[in-house]
């Protein structure tokens, strides 16, 4: 199927593009989302008219994700999680815990956009980990675990 693309999609192009996709992608995630329409002739016709304001919407959209960038990189963040005395959490730091930490220090990130490459922290120490505010913009932050002995 192909679709125009009414924002920028990693790995697949930027707005206005026509692409063709698998028909399941195109019809579960891309049109749901609102990120892509069928390129149909009366649908690349209003596209063409619409073009200005969807471009302004987009920089916008990427200047608040750019000033919220600025504000969270190279934040610390700590995290307290029970530990042993090997320094091995029970349990471990998800992004979800990163999500509430940041919401406590005023950031409203969800829990979607954190990208923790190793998966869940199990040990205690810092790790950096990025947010991806934007398909153009990540910030990178560090979350430093600390042991709570039992």
């Amino acid at each position: 199927m192909q679709v125009i693309l009414l924002e920028k999609v990693i790995n697949l192009g930027t707005l206005g593009d026509v692409v063709r996709v698998k028909d399941g992608y195109a019809r579960n995630f891309l049109i749901p989302q609102g990120k892509a329409r069928r390129a149909t002739t009366a649908n690349l016709a209003e596209f063409e008219k619409r073009r200005a304001e969807l471009e302004k919407a987009h920089a916008e959209v990427l200047a608040q994700a750019q000033d919220k960038a600025t504000k969270l990189e190279g934040l610390m963040l700590q995290i307290t999680q029970k530990a042993g005395v090997d320094g091995k959490l029970f349990g471990s730091v998800t992004n979800s815990d990163i999500s509430e930490a940041l919401k406590k220090q005023g950031f409203d990130v969800p829990k979607a956009l954190i990208r923790m490459p190793e998966g869940p922290l199990k040990m205690i120490g810092d790790y950096p980990i990025k947010l991806a505010l934007h398909a153009d913009v990540v910030a990178p932050i560090t979350v430093s675990v600390l042991g709570e002995t039992v």
